[in-house]
């Protein structure tokens, strides 16, 4: 049974993308069946890993209302082990298109379960607020990853979205986890990104991840390329990060192997 996590921070800017193509690479890489779904009209995990938003091809939106099937719409990338279901800007329209649905917020869960056993994994790439599709994604998620900038507005907003986490765990998903808290753009030499890391710690413990992903060129560099940094620079600290982020959700599922 594969299991689904989103990624998922109202804020912008704080790695979700990131996290999301980098994350299910690095468990590609070990041979883990890895499927990537962008869930953020923005596209930016489609154009990282190689495919042109711009193209017209049938996105997750359309699985949300109906149209098609999900293994339909699953495109391969370059790398084994890693697919992608892409986005597009018609996305923006489904917040509106889907008001009047029947059972609105479970339409993606709806949508997934049909291929929920074909992958080891299936990341959802959430696009950056709390609408109706990132609600649909929290629905259908067994777990949620919540990167969180070292920076100083970090900690605004994350009680807001462990607040909806909470309430969809109460009304939508009863069996919704936390699968950890994501510490990114670390820079060692900054006074202000240690604070950050030691609060994030402190206030919510073992819920933190103890891999930290720093600020790193070759991970700002890479989607410019539609590769994950694994395959742009493997021995980069952004690379190496990564791999040791899939390690350890790997270890918290019981799942390394010898």
């Amino acid at each position: 049974m594969g299991k689904i996590i989103a990624i998922a921070n109202q804020k912008g800017g704080v790695g979700k993308t990131t996290t999301a193509i980098n994350l299910a690479a690095s468990l590609a890489a070990l041979e883990y069946k890895s499927l990537v779904i962008d869930a953020d009209p923005q596209a930016n995990s489609t154009s990282g890993l190689g495919l042109n938003p711009k193209e017209k091809r049938n996105s997750i939106y359309e699985c949300m209302i109906g149209q098609e099937e999900v293994k339909n719409v699953v495109q391969p990338t370059e790398f084994e082990y890693l697919y992608i279901v892409p986005s597009h800007i018609d996305l923006v329209g489904a917040e509106i298109e889907m008001i009047n649905i029947e059972n609105r917020e479970e339409r993606m869960r709806q949508a997934l379960l049909p291929i929920k056993d074909d992958y080891d994994f299936i990341l959802i790439d959430c696009s950056p607020s709390l609408g109706l599709v990132t609600v649909n994604a929290l629905t259908a998620a067994d777990s949620v990853v919540v990167p969180v900038q070292c920076e100083f507005f970090a900690l605004e907003g994350l009680g807001k979205l462990l607040n909806t986490i909470k309430i969809i765990q109460t009304r939508l998903n009863t069996n919704l986890q936390i699968e950890g808290i994501l510490l990114t753009m670390y820079d060692a030499r900054l006074r202000l990104s240690n604070q950050v890391v030691e609060e994030v710690q402190k206030h919510f413990e073992e819920l933190v991840f103890q891999t930290i992903i720093p600020r790193n060129i070759k991970l700002s560099e890479s989607p410019s390329f539609g590769l994950p940094t694994i395959a742009h620079d493997a021995d980069s600290k952004g690379a190496t990060s990564y791999l040791s982020l899939a390690q350890e959700v790997l270890e918290k599922n019981n799942l390394v192997r010898a």
